[in-house]
């Protein structure tokens, strides 16, 4: 049996502020292809919860500690997806990074002037009999 339990619940620990990470996650999980996608539903001054795909539901929350931003993701099927935005998260100062996967360009989650992530009443509509190719 393959268990998948602590890949439901990811933390990482990033030099960025609050504000900053929700942003990027945000813009990340909007700018992925296809099932992958989701949209703003909640957010609030510490959190973000998205929806994908299937009524999917990813949660990113972020609060300051004393060794920097405490980033936590929360998923069912989203695990990798999670993970990946986790890594391209720049380490706090001093601290290993803590994803196993490959790190992505942090700088384009971050890129000032960008636009901001539909919601989820924006997001584009897909069939449900559509196929990704």
């Amino acid at each position: 049996m393959h268990n998948q339990s602590d890949r439901q619940l990811q933390e990482r620990l990033t030099s960025l502020p609050v504000s900053d990470v929700l942003q990027a996650a945000t813009r990340f999980f909007a700018r992925q292809s296809g099932v992958y996608s989701a949209f703003i539903e909640k957010q609030g001054p510490s959190h973000v919860a998205l929806r994908g795909q299937g009524t999917q539901e990813i949660v990113i929350a972020a609060r300051v500690t004393d060794a920097g931003t405490m980033v936590t993701g929360s998923t069912y099927l989203f695990d990798q997806q999670v993970a990946r935005f986790l890594g391209a998260l720049p380490q706090a100062d001093g601290h290993a990074p803590t994803s196993a996967l490959p790190a992505i360009d942090s700088d384009a989650l971050l890129t000032p002037g960008t636009a901001t992530a539909p919601t989820l009443a924006e997001a584009p509509k897909v069939p449900a009999t559509a196929t990704n190719p």
